[in-house]
């Protein structure tokens, strides 16, 4: 451990960028007129960054500044870290100026990734007042039922959208709607159950097996959706995972009416009336509030303020509920 001291203190930025003018230039003197410093001084500090890291950094016996393979692998190292010491110093006088360093957004499954991804490119379109991109880094994570509450609850992310209205939010969190989901009872045409007349009892369902998404939860105690008490069931981990598996008539099961349209219109599903009443669903968004304590970040910062202006949109709340793209990645 103490030998990688003295190595650690002569990497310093002023070290980095002298081997990078001097590989640049091409020269010892041509690096020491750019650094105002006599050819010598340059030299002695090279040997010194050599003695300290215990390698040769240029080829003594060319008349040209010539890297050896450790000088030039530190050339490629040094100039990358000196790029992102610039960019941390960005972001750190950046996050001064309102903008947090991180945003994490986690979205349901139920959400359409079209227009997610329509807002992240609307996102990374602003510029600060100087013209700067705001130099938040952004994630998006997909959750599904109580997974979104769990990630938003824990500190994991900062803005949940398709939260499901039907739970009271917890202390500390706002929440807003986006509106409400249709869910249509589908499955492939050939399946039994569209055989049938309807409206279909639960007799009738119970005795076929059900398409269930997985709840995302780690902690939180997983939601249960639509299933009915001894009922087989194939578990999946995503909602374009269910629609294909209903396709391959692998199961039945409640789907957003939105996400299954163009299925539906082609024939590849078909929608049946149930004996048991069901309810459009009602969607919402939420985010931790200004009062409550994160430690990662000061609340309620400029990038948070962004997404939640888009969302006071009618019609972008719309957008996230309905247009889906036609079908499936899997069945592609």
């Amino acid at each position: 451990m103490p030998m990688q001291a003295p190595r650690r203190n002569a990497l310093t930025p002023d070290a980095l960028q002298m081997m990078d003018i001097i590989a640049r230039t091409g020269s010892f003197a041509a690096a020491a007129r750019e650094l105002g410093r006599v050819p010598s001084a340059l030299t002695y500090s090279v040997r010194q960054l050599e003695d300290a890291l215990d390698v040769l950094l240029f080829d003594r016996s060319s008349r040209q500044a010539q890297l050896t393979a450790a000088g030039q692998e530190l050339l490629d190292e040094g100039r990358r870290l000196l790029a992102e010491m610039d960019a941390v110093a960005n972001r750190v006088r950046r996050v001064s100026t309102g903008w947090e360093s991180e945003l994490t957004v986690a979205v349901d499954d139920v959400i359409s990734r079209l227009t997610v991804f329509e807002l992240v490119e609307g996102f990374y379109a602003q510029r600060t007042p100087d013209g700067q991109a705001p130099g938040t880094r952004l994630r998006v994570r997909s959750e599904v039922l109580a997974g979104l509450w769990e990630a938003l609850v824990s500190g994991q992310a900062d803005l949940a959208i398709g939260a499901m209205m039907n739970t009271p939010p917890q202390t500390g969190i706002e929440l807003k709607p986006l509106g409400e989901v249709e869910f249509v009872f589908a499955m492939a045409p050939h399946h039994p159950l569209a055989q049938v007349g309807e409206p279909l009892s639960d007799a009738q369902i119970l005795a076929h097996r059900a398409v269930a998404v997985a709840d995302s939860a780690q902690r939180l105690s997983p939601v249960t959706v639509n299933l009915l008490p001894g009922q087989d069931v194939f578990t999946v981990p995503s909602m374009g995972a269910k629609i294909e598996a209903l396709m391959r008539c692998l199961g039945v099961g409640f789907v957003p009416e939105p996400q299954v349209r163009e299925a539906l219109r082609l024939g590849r599903l078909v929608a049946r009336r149930v004996q048991r009443a069901r309810q459009p669903s009602l969607f919402g968004y939420a985010w931790r509030s200004a009062a409550t304590p994160q430690p990662r970040k000061a609340p309620q910062g400029l990038a948070l303020q962004w997404w939640l202006q888009q969302l006071d949109s009618p019609a972008t709340r719309r957008a996230l509920l309905e247009r889906h793209l036609g079908l499936p990645a899997e069945a592609v």
